[in-house]
């Protein structure tokens, strides 16, 4: 009975941690108390990202709204590049949703086995399948509130699919988004669905998935845990070296700051 217990509590983890990047989308977001600072303007944010990123797109390889769907979910605490290694050899052998829907997790699992959590992904890729058989005749609804009912999918899910390959407005909020989005100074939430109300009203609708897009690249390469800021393209309108202390109003029309070279450390042989 200890070890039914005891894989019973991993079982639960394991479904934990796959869906933990869109669950919280589910929850109702609560009122916060917001500073009296303001936001810095969205579209100048965008414009200058576009100049280090002119064509900001997902890292994930796809070649229909089905494949994106499923990679999309396989990058559940994995990464792109990963995701992008292992995708080839499963498209080729489940190329569609029904082949998929049919497949056996025993044959899906050894595909996917590098994505992490295989056994739960590999579950939930064939039910999501199986789903979209069932009631979409195998095809992807270009619909966020349709998409929202099939199992696995949350909102950052359906926006990445929306936004790349239905071509309805999406923004796809994840980590990097959230943690760009607050140091710049864009929103003072932090739950993602009140992040993603806050940006879709800043910018237009047709600007949505690159506005993500970059935010995302922007936060894989510069804006990381542990910022580099010396070389940050939104450095002159960053709220980020500012949050203690007062706040000038954004200037559109200042120049960007300058940056001073990286240092690096010499090599003691």
């Amino acid at each position: 009975m200890a070890r039914a217990r005891c894989d019973q509590g991993r079982r639960f983890h394991r479904i934990a941690a796959l869906s933990c990047l869109d669950l919280h989308y589910h929850h109702r977001v609560s009122p916060r108390q917001k500073p009296d600072v303001p936001l810095v303007a969205a579209p100048a944010v965008l414009e200058r990202l576009l100049r280090h990123y002119p064509t900001p797109d997902t890292e994930l390889v796809y070649r229909s709204p089905f494949e994106l769907l499923i990679a999309t979910v396989l990058s559940a605490q994995s990464t792109d590049k990963r995701v992008n290694e292992t995708t080839p050899t499963l498209f080729a052998r489940f190329p569609d949703a029904a082949a998929l829907a049919a497949a056996d997790p025993a044959d899906v699992e050894p595909l996917i086995h590098a994505t992490g959590f295989f056994r739960v992904k590999a579950k939930a890729i064939i039910t999501l399948s199986q789903r979209l058989v069932q009631d979409h005749a195998g095809q992807v609804p270009a619909d966020m509130d349709v998409l929202t009912t099939l199992p696995g999918v949350g909102r950052k899910t359906a926006n990445v699919v929306l936004g790349h390959a239905l071509g309805v407005p999406g923004l796809p909020v994840d980590r990097h988004v959230l943690r760009v989005t607050e140091r710049i100074g864009l929103t003072h939430e932090t739950a993602p669905e009140a992040v993603e109300r806050d940006l879709c009203e800043a910018v237009p609708a047709a600007d949505w998935t690159r506005m993500s897009d970059a935010l995302i690249l922007h936060g894989r390469r510069i804006c990381r845990p542990k910022p580099l800021c010396d070389v940050c393209e939104v450095a002159d309108v960053c709220r980020y070296p500012f949050k203690t202390g007062g706040l000038a109003p954004l200037d559109l029309a200042a120049k960007p700051v300058a940056r001073r070279a990286r240092r690096t450390k010499a090599v003691t042989r």
